[in-house]
């Protein structure tokens, strides 16, 4: 810190999360309580784990500016052990906090070699998002965050895309209830469907909407215990149809156990 207006940091990770993207969905109070991971997680914020970050940047008043310089391969499939560093990729992210409320950002990396199995490819990210929090009382809030995410593939084989998230959450001491929008355009590969069929890397506009409620039971040694009850309902392209149904639908009920947020 080297004022109350300027500050100057700089951190490293082994893994980290390098200067891009808004905050990913597992830390993001509009999506804590939704057990699944958004299908346009891949577009939005997916290098929140890659062994290998190193991040400089700055705070003037309420603009920030940070970037990066990282391992862009994905961990490999054996997760019980640490990925090589290999800093083959960067990135830079301007963020603005007009208030307490209020966190926005904009951001760009590019990433090489993304993928730690199959052909190589190199894919330019950009984002941007809005994430907005209204509390009021001792326990209840309101959670909400858009985001576009937009992956270029510079080289490979999957075509580029656009995803867009918007999702929120209404706290009431115990109780939760969130709903979540999504649509992201996901080719034949990224939906494992036979390309001689469906095309050599042709996109599909896929909708998502979801509705839940969660409720605590209780909590001990700051660890949480819940239940809760989500549907999904999904559009796809006719052409997907024999393969998925016609609007598909989603059911969950489910137990969580997990920390206690912190005070």
């Amino acid at each position: 810190m080297i004022s109350d207006d300027v500050d100057v940091f700089a951190y490293l990770g082994y893994p980290g999360e390098p200067a891009f993207g808004p905050v990913a969905f597992m830390h993001r109070p509009s999506s804590l309580y939704n057990p699944d991971a958004p299908i346009s997680h891949h577009w939005q914020d997916a290098t929140h784990i890659l062994f290998g970050v190193g991040t400089l940047g700055f705070r003037y008043k309420a603009f920030k500016m940070d970037g990066s310089l990282f391992t862009g391969t994905e961990p490999d499939e054996d997760r019980y052990n640490f990925d090589t560093p290999r800093f083959n990729s960067w990135s830079a992210r301007l963020s603005y906090n007009p208030s307490p409320a209020w966190a926005l950002q904009v951001s760009q990396a590019w990433i090489n070699d993304a993928h730690a199995s199959g052909p190589r490819e190199d894919v330019n990210k950009s984002t941007a998002s809005a994430i907005h929090s209204l509390r009021w009382g001792s326990g209840s809030a309101l959670n909400t965050t858009a985001v576009w995410g937009y992956n270029n593939t510079v080289r490979g084989h999957h075509p580029d895309s656009h995803s867009v998230l918007l999702e929120s959450v209404l706290t009431l001491n115990k109780t939760a209830i969130y709903g979540k929008y999504e649509w992201v355009e996901k080719s034949s590969g990224n939906l494992l469907l036979d390309e001689s069929i469906y095309g050599d890397g042709e996109l599909f506009p896929i909708n998502a909407f979801t509705l839940g409620i969660q409720q605590n039971l209780g909590n001990a040694l700051n660890t949480n215990i819940s239940v809760g009850l989500q549907g999904s309902l999904y559009a796809v392209p006719d052409k997907l149809e024999p393969v998925y149904g016609n609007k598909p639908i989603g059911l969950q009920a489910y137990l969580r156990v997990y920390p206690k947020m912190m005070r």
